[in-house]
């Protein structure tokens, strides 16, 4: 090869190589193992580019030095990156850090606050202020994540939000706290930041005003005392325009209030009975299950004020694998803990069609009348167990057109106020309807048991009712590690465990035994064919040697 040739090959080399390099960023793949393709956007995420008319900006303010001590930002470049990629041009990231690029002032204004982060430099610790947040821009509308450091929902809030940009329709959610003992910043804070964090913006709605027909869906939670058929009347209405509801009732009252949980019957204003007629009734008993929380109550002793901890029936932890998979909000349910719950009854028929969302598991039973909820008294607690055993339904999801509670009655009025309520609309629209018999499971009180799944659930069921679909799935998509004591029944755990220890007891070393064989047969072969080699070269050396000899000799 000429000097020629080998500089002209050397020069392709290189430009093919940077051809590959600017390719690489559109036309590249990467294998993704995990169980739930958590490092792999989804389909609606790649394809979110046929929504986007114009071009979408995303902005990532990140602190180099979070970024250089931490692996999480180089994930969520990574992810960025990826949407970029499938966009076909109509989505641009940026990268920066804030502190470098001299905009500290500017996204602190935009609502980018930073964080202090602990750092270990030198075997020394100490909290350093960073930013962490992503702004995302489409035309003149803007939307922020003030703080990522995961990837478990990033994807759900960039799909989301581009997609709220794009369709220029503003995500609100509507809040009826319908019992007069709670309130919204003492007991639902973890909802309001949850619903905030989802890109919600709630609406506090006092039982009787008018219901605004822009909110995207309503939760009404509780109000079983304190709702009047006014109240009822607005709210059937909005269901009536297609407008979607999300009742959390109780069945029976628990005073959790004075901390007696004493519980008894309520007088319904309503509220239960127009829930029955969308097609789910729920019962005025209680459901308990084998699958229990742990409650920790004191008791007092002669020898003074003990704390104990036990297993309470009456809050149910409901299963991954009791939900119904086949519906959106079901799909890679995660659990929930539910606190003095409801069952429920469902009625399908005409333009209404009802389906479970989960259940408790076969061994629930059933408090009925006369209600006894002290740990105390914890035989008591399966008074009703024989007679009421088996899988009892907590949470349903209805969807089709509703008749109005009120049809053929005349309208409610309230004493004192001279408003007169508008017509029920004559056409219904169609609707979507979750109930949950329990309403303490969306409060406050999953702190005790660390119930961070019930938020992600009431973001799911938001997501559903205001008919985004497609984008429920996708909210968690962390890595999923299998655990051997999540399983139940134990005739599954105890063969999960055999199959384990056969694995990583036999089947394994003897694999590793048999490859040893193997390589250690395969060199003593090349061995022996080495030293035959050597054996016949040497021969043929020897016989070349003689035969030179002899013609040597016979020469002279």
């Amino acid at each position: 090869m000429t000097k020629r040739q080998t500089t002209i090959i050397t020069a392709l080399s290189i430009a093919a190589f940077v051809l590959a390099l600017m390719v690489s960023g559109r036309l590249w793949f990467r294998f993704d193992l995990t169980r739930n393709k958590a490092y792999t956007i989804s389909k609606v995420s790649r394809n979110i580019h046929f929504e986007i008319p114009d071009h979408v900006n995303i902005t990532y303010y990140i602190s180099d030095r979070l970024k250089n001590i931490h692996p999480s930002p180089g994930e969520i470049e990574d992810t960025l990156r990826e949407y970029a990629a499938y966009s076909r041009g109509k989505i641009r990231v940026t990268v920066r850090d804030p502190v470098k690029a001299g905009l500290v002032q500017t996204i602190e204004e935009l609502g980018l606050q930073p964080r202090q982060f602990q750092t270990v430099e030198q075997d020394q610790a100490s909290l350093a202020t960073v930013f962490s947040g992503i702004v995302i821009e489409y035309l003149d509308k803007m939307e922020l994540l003030p703080w990522i450091i995961t990837t478990d929902t990033l994807e759900y809030d960039l799909t989301s939000r581009i997609r709220s940009l794009v369709r220029d329709t503003e995500r609100r959610i509507g809040v009826i706290i319908g019992d007069s003992f709670r309130g919204w910043r003492e007991d639902f804070s973890y909802l309001g930041g949850t619903l905030a964090a989802g890109g919600y913006r709630v609406r506090l709605i006092h039982g009787g005003e008018e219901i605004p027909e822009s909110l995207s869906a309503v939760f009404v939670l509780g109000g079983v005392e304190d709702l009047d058929h006014w109240a009822l009347y607005r709210i059937d209405s909005f269901i009536r325009q297609g407008g979607k509801v999300l009742f959390a009732v109780k069945g029976v009252f628990v005073d959790t209030v004075n901390a007696t949980i004493e519980a008894r019957h309520q007088e319904d204003q309503g509220l239960l009975e127009m829930i029955a007629s969308y097609g789910v009734t729920i019962r005025p008993e209680l459901a308990l299950d084998r699958n229990a929380l742990s409650l920790q109550y004191q008791t007092r002793t002669p020898t003074g004020v003990q704390y104990r901890i036990i297993r309470y029936p009456l809050w149910i932890g409901i299963l991954p694998g009791n939900a119904n998979s086949q519906h959106p909000i079901g799909a890679r349910f995660q659990g929930l803990d539910l606190f003095w719950s409801s069952p429920l009854e469902l009625h399908t028929g005409g333009q209404i069609e009802a389906v479970p969302l989960f259940t408790s598991t076969a061994e629930a039973w059933l408090m009925i009348d006369s209600f006894h909820t002290s740990p105390e008294v914890s035989y008591l607690l399966e008074r009703d167990a024989l007679q009421t055993r088996g899988t009892k339904i907590l949470g349903a999801a209805v969807s089709g057109t509703f008749n109005s509670f009120f049809y053929g009655a005349p309208k409610p009025v309230r004493e004192g106020v001279e408003e007169e309520l508008p017509d029920m609309p004559r056409q219904a629209r169609p609707s979507r309807i979750i109930v949950v018999g329990d309403t303490d499971f969306a409060t406050d009180l999953i702190n005790i048991t660390g119930g961070s799944h019930n938020m992600d659930f009431l973001l799911r069921a938001a997501d559903w009712l205001v008919s985004d679909d497609d984008i429920i799935g996708i909210r968690n998509r962390q890595p999923q590690a299998g655990r051997l004591d999540g399983i139940i029944d134990p005739d599954k755990r105890a063969a999960a465990i055999l199959f384990s220890q056969v694995v990583n007891v036999g089947l394994i070393p003897l694999l590793v035994i048999l490859a040893g064989l193997a390589l250690a047969w395969q060199r003593r072969r090349f061995a022996n064919d080495g030293r035959f080699a050597n054996a016949r070269s040497s021969n043929a050396s020897s016989q070349n040697t003689d035969k030179s000899t002899k013609e040597t000799s016979d020469g002279i």
